[in-house]
């Protein structure tokens, strides 16, 4: 089965952001194979049913007409059976849902919202049924069918801003085509299902065309739209030998790809596994959201029982104590509070995935916020792990640019660290190279050409001190005090210039640990270099503490002895030779995994090789942890004061708060729930680049 198949058939297996992961969810209707579209119209027809059969319900019901003064012309005999054959219809069809997660919750042990409504509802029914057939007493059929229809309307407009918090997910599964154009042997396309491709099949990607699977492109080039895999908001360039990621988009060239990956191997299939897996896993703040709600219930129980036995006391009738209980069991529902953080981690989590960050842990995704010292191996994280030009030093006649040139002219001939890094530095200048003449290699010593008539060398400064040139100053060598590799360039016999090289900072690790600093964050750095080399890199970016020529078995007793200083630490390495580093800390990151997400020993993999998205993780996890708290204290706060107004303490000023405004009181506050859930999609961290989250 392709990706697209496999994702969607899924999809829904974890429950991951609906109610029912919380255990407060509509059981019976909210099973893990459900899906969500199907849960939606299910509560949407069960509302407009019990909605119309509401109105002839309220046009019989004696209350009503004597508050309207019409019973001479609403009343007829027998209308009492007719009322209790609407209200049992509401009950039964309306009611279902939360009849039927009665029974679930109460299997598992755990009472919640569908017990509160479901008792609710089935006091009203059996009591105003008793009354219909001969007991003393007050109908109550009109109350229950307008409390089954708010809380129905309720529930459907919740599981919209479920599905809505958890649409990235299927965004994500719509990214595949749903074909591609296959190469026969004769070279000739042919248009086939994205499932029947294979590794080794060749695949033509028209210009506008989405990539349909993971491949290496082995003809064309052409700039590919990545934004919404890897969070890179400007079009990546790619030609022959490059990777093309499945669900790109192809820019303005044709593209020929050589299938490398299908089904769940391909990136988008591994981010959408990760993606599901930390919807789905519960964390601390969930945990305690799960029992605040359970013991909510419980406190809805008490004081519903409570309050009726307290006006019974007082001289009331029955049925007016009895409306007192179901409104407080009803507006006392727990379901904002099962919702608070779900929701929360369904946006977060896709928000970060359609960024490039993708969380495998939450829990440790939460302690991201709580960092208070993050090491950064040095090579290929803080910078680029390849060797640039850090300084030109002209000694004679010629200028910096001459001196770059003439080693270029020599050095575009080899494929070494040093010669390529050298090659570099002038195109980056764009410095006009001139063309070398008898090429020869010096061995041990350096290499050397005729440039423009003169004999040029780039050579070691050993060179220098065999043949006894002068330097004339002090500048090579105290770069080469840096840890910085110096090669001198040599024209006619004299030593016109010096050359500084070293594995190149990131312009994106000065932003990065800016931010972090301000955050209050202390940034270290591991590396393997020399403590010459790691002491210059970490004066050039500030950092607080360094460790030099450590051995990658040992990083991971670095990591503990920074833990020993009391300090909460975050690694972030390559997740390769740093993966025991990685699993020592307190929070692991894989930085640079490409289109390998598969990182076990990391919690967090961030796609993007750009330092700043570790920042980006943290403020993430800030304002993750800010909405959970924000809506747990709106989803529990509330019953504060809605607890005693249901109770009817105003009783005495004339307010009472009839069964269906607080059972639309309750529906109000699950959707403001919702909607501050999904004001986290707005967030952006403080001096983020446009591709960061």
């Amino acid at each position: 089965m392709g990706i697209a198949g496999k994702a969607a058939s899924t999809e829904h297996r974890s429950g991951a952001g609906s109610p029912s992961s919380t255990g407060q969810g509509h059981a019976g209707h909210d099973s893990g194979g459900h899906d969500h579209s199907a849960m939606i119209a299910d509560f949407r027809r069960r509302f407009w049913v019990a909605l119309v059969l509401t109105v002839p319900i309220l046009a019989i019901s004696p209350m009503i007409q004597a508050f309207l003064g019409l019973e001479a012309v609403l009343a007829f005999p027998g209308d009492r059976y007719l009322l209790f054959a609407l209200a049992a219809a509401v009950y039964l069809y309306g009611g279902w849902p939360f009849l039927t997660g009665l029974g679930s919750e109460l299997r598992q042990g755990r009472p919640g919202m569908m017990t509160l409504i479901a008792l609710a509802i089935s006091v009203a029914f059996v009591y105003s049924s008793a009354v219909v057939f001969g007991l003393a007493g007050r109908i109550f059929f009109w109350e229950l069918a307008t409390l089954v229809d708010v809380m129905l309307l309720g529930h459907w407009i919740e599981m919209r801003s479920v599905m809505g918090a958890s649409r990235a997910l299927e965004e994500l599964v719509k990214l595949l085509p749903a074909t591609a154009h296959r190469l026969t042997a004769s070279g000739d396309p042919e248009e086939v299902p994205v499932d029947e491709l294979s590794p080794g099949d060749r695949v033509l990607v028209k210009p506008g065309e989405k990539v349909p699977t993971d491949g290496e492109i082995v003809e064309g080039k052409s700039s590919l739209n990545e934004s919404m895999l890897t969070g890179e908001s400007r079009p990546v360039s790619k030609g022959t030998g490059d990777e093309a990621i499945g669900g790109s988009i192809n820019g303005e060239g044709a593209l020929t790809l050589e299938i490398r990956k299908t089904g769940a191997d391909t990136y988008l299939a591994q981010v959408i596994d990760l993606v599901r897996q930390a919807q789905g896993s519960r964390s601390r703040t969930q945990d305690l959201a799960g029992r605040a709600a359970q013991w909510l219930t419980y406190i809805a129980l008490s004081v519903g029982a409570i309050t009726l036995a307290a006006w019974l006391a007082a001289g009331h009738a029955f049925d007016f104590s009895l409306e007192r209980m179901v409104t407080v069991m009803v507006i006392t529902c727990p379901h904002a509070l099962g919702l608070a953080v779900p929701l929360v981690v369904a946006v977060s989590t896709t928000k970060a995935a359609g960024s490039g960050l993708l969380i495998r842990d939450r829990a440790a995704f939460e302690r991201a916020k709580d960092i208070d010292a993050i090491v950064f191996d040095k090579t290929g994280t803080l910078t680029l792990g390849r060797f640039g030009v850090s300084e030109v030093v002209a000694l004679g006649d010629l200028d910096e640019d001459r001196v770059l040139a003439l080693a270029a002219a020599l050095e575009g001939q080899s494929e070494h660290p040093i010669a390529r890094g050298i090659a570099e530095g002038a195109r980056q200048r764009e410095l006009s190279v001139p063309r070398p003449k008898d090429f020869r290699n010096l061995p041990g010593e350096g290499v050397a050409a005729q440039v423009d008539g003169a004999d040029v060398r780039v050579v070691s400064p050993g060179y220098l001190e065999r043949q006894g040139l002068a330097i004339g100053s002090e500048r090579p060598e105290e770069l080469a005090g840096q840890g910085k590799t110096v090669v001198h360039v040599v024209s006619e016999g004299e030593a016109v210039g010096a050359i500084a090289l070293a594995d190149m900072v990131r312009e994106e690790s000065r932003e990065a640990i800016g931010r972090l600093k301000a955050m209050g964050i202390k940034c270290m750095m591991l590396t393997g270099d020399s403590r010459e080399v790691a002491r210059a890199v970490a004066e050039e970016l500030g950092l607080d503490d360094y460790f030099a020529q450590v051995m990658p078995d040992q990083k991971a007793v670095k990591i503990r002895e920074v833990k020993k200083r009391g300090l909460a630490v975050a690694m972030v390495g390559d997740g390769v030779n740093d993966a025991p580093a990685l699993v020592e800390s307190d929070l692991g990151i894989a930085i640079g995994a490409g289109t390998d997400v598969a990182v076990e020993s990391a919690d967090i993999v961030l796609v993007n090789s750009d330092p700043r998205d570790v920042a980006a993780v943290t403020e993430l996890s800030a304002a993750t942890y800010r909405k959970m708290i924000q809506n747990l204290w709106w989803a529990a706060g509330y019953n504060i004061v809605a607890i005693p107004l249901a109770a009817g303490v105003l009783y005495g000023v004339g307010f009472l708060l009839p069964p269906a405004v607080g059972a639309a009181v309750m529906s109000v506050s699950t959707v403001i729930v919702a909607i501050n859930a999904k004001l986290l999609e707005r967030f952006q961290p403080r001096g983020a680049p446009a591709s960061a989250p």
